[in-house]
This record gives structure tokens, C-alpha cells and sequence, in this order.
């Protein structure tokens, strides 16, 4: 397939990335994080989750967080909807585009919202047709494809059946997700070949955590089956919930400084994400979670 000359960044940060944060940042600290990130030339920054502030505080008014961004031309703000009063929650803030999130591990998918693999996607087949009627993109995600945090190793078979069916649906992309950052490159290459056979590559992207420092190495694998679309988060944020202590999403600027190393294009500006990379870790009183934004060579 050989390794693709441009790879587009979606820059995780605003959602995954604060909803795994212990503080709660105001709205119009979410709407300056998400404006200093599209400013920097990424041309996708997840915005929000509509779901239950109950469960999810730190996505409350994700409403007005849309709102209050000025929104870029060519850029997309997807925001994470887990059910039709989701996504009727987002249609009604001016959502240009909606991320589902799947599993494939059944205990994972009843512990993270309540029901099975099956019931999920029946779930998202209804507000996703509802989504393609209102011209709304939908992207699809898949957690759990390299390990889960209950059941250990999880089925390839599963990860593409369920990969499958979200595409089928209608996701003009599927987010394969480590959510656990237990994989590793062989693994990931595996797993993303077998997806590959039902869902062309192109319309794969990769969500690697760097829980064991497998991320870099992992995307490394993924682009060399010819992945171009790879998930990150501004400072590394999001630790992960189900590794005390240990990192959660990957950096996006780690993962610029390996990229500008391979003379792959992004389009985004390294030094304005390191620089953004520190003034949110200050905002939420912890050091950046990168050695590229803590490099001082």
C-alpha cells in the first residue's frame, strides 16, 4: 500500500480528551481551546458530547461551547452523540457532523452505555438515518480493537463485524479505537488488515492511547498499511480511565514531530499545538503529557 504522503490529524482534545479530565473547565475555555486548535490548521477538532451531564460533567453545554466557536471554512467540529435526544440535541445547536461510538467487546459496550454490542447499532441506525436526512456526516468509532479493560483479548472478528456494519450504516469513516493502549505494531497491523478486507483503507482512521507507549509505534504500523487519517489530543490529554495513573490519548504534537521527521504533510502548525499544549495543562494544573512539549532541545 506504501505510506501515504498527507495524513489528516482529528484532534480529539476538547471531547475524549476533557471528559477523561478530573476538572471541569468552563465554556468559554473549551470555546478558546477549540478555537486556538482549529487556528492552528487542524481541519477536524472533536467539539463536544451531547450526553448526560450527570455521567459526563465535564461535557455539560456543549450547546453553548458550539455557539460560541468561530467556525472555520473547511473545518468540521463533530460532536459525540450516543442516542436520538443526542443527536436532537445536536441538530438543534447547528452540529455539522456527529461521531457514534461502537465496541467490540460486549462488556465493555453494557459498562459504557448499558447495553449490548447489538443494541447499539440498532440504536445508532435510527438517529444516523435521521442524521443523513439533515445532511449531517456521521463518523463512526470502535472502541476496544486491540483489548478490553474486562474481557482481555478481543475477537478480530468482532472488531470487523462491527467496523462493518457502522460503515454500512452510513459513517463516512470508522475510528478504530486502542482504547486500553495494550496493542502493539504486529497486532495493530493485523487487525487493520482484516478491517481493510470489508471497509477500504482510506476510509480508516486510528485512535491509539499510550497507556504502554505503544502509540507512536502503533501508528507507524498503521501507515504503512496505507491509514491516513490518525485521532489525537492536544497535550496528550485524557488519561485513561481503566490504567490508574497512566497516559491516556495520544499527543498530537508527538505525533506532528514524527510525522514532519517521515516528510508526511499535515497542514498544521506544530508550534502554535505546543504552544496551546501548554496553556491547557496550565488551565487544568498538570504538566503536558508529551516529550515533544516538554522537549527543551
Amino acid at each position: 500500500m506504501g505510506i501515504p504522503s498527507f495524513v489528516k490529524l482529528v484532534e480529539v482534545g476538547p471531547r475524549d480528551g476533557l471528559q477523561n479530565e478530573s476538572k471541569t473547565l468552563t465554556s468559554q475555555l473549551r470555546i478558546e481551546l477549540i478555537d486556538r486548535l482549529s487556528g492552528s490548521g487542524l481541519r477536524v477538532v472533536e467539539a463536544g458530547a451531547f450526553v448526560s451531564p450527570k455521567w459526563v460533567p465535564q461535557m455539560a453545554n456543549t450547546a453553548e461551547v458550539l455557539s460560541g466557536i468561530t467556525r472555520n471554512p473547511g473545518t468540521s467540529y463533530p460532536v459525540l452523540v450516543p442516542n436520538m435526544k443526542g443527536f436532537e440535541s445536536a441538530l438543534a445547536a447547528g452540529a455539522n457532523e456527529i461521531a457514534v461510538f461502537g465496541a467490540a467487546s460486549e462488556t465493555f459496550s453494557q459498562k459504557n452505555i448499558n447495553c449490548s454490542i447489538k443494541e447499539s447499532l440498532s440504536r445508532f441506525e435510527a438517529f444516523i438515518a435521521a442524521a443523513k436526512t439533515n445532511n449531517i456526516k456521521i463518523r463512526g468509532y470502535v472502541s476496544c480493537v486491540l483489548g478490553c479493560p474486562y474481557e482481555g483479548e478481543v475477537s478480530i472478528e468482532t472488531v470487523v463485524k462491527t467496523a462493518t456494519q457502522l460503515y454500512e450504516m452510513g459513517c463516512y469513516e470508522v475510528s478504530l479505537g486502542d482504547t486500553i493502549g495494550t496493542g502493539t505494531p504486529l497486532k495493530a497491523r493485523e487487525m487493520i488488515r482484516a478491517v481493510a478486507e470489508s471497509i477500504p483503507v482510506e476510509k480508516l482512521a486510528v485512535h491509539f492511547h499510550d497507556t504502554y507507549g505503544q502509540a507512536l509505534a502503533n501508528i507507524f504500523a498503521a501507515l504503512e498499511e496505507g491509514v491516513s487519517v490518525v485521532d489525537s489530543s492536544v497535550g496528550g490529554l485524557g488519561g485513561c480511565p481503566y490504567a490508574k495513573g497512566a497516559s491516556g490519548n495520544v499527543a498530537t504534537e508527538d505525533v506532528l514531530y514524527m510525522l514532519k521527521g517521515m516528510g508526511i504533510e499535515t497542514g498544521v502548525d506544530s508550534a502554535s499545538i505546543i504552544e496551546t499544549a501548554h496553556w491547557i495543562s496550565d488551565r487544568l494544573g498538570k504538566a503536558p503529557q508529551s516529550k515533544t512539549a516538554s522537549a527543551r532541545i
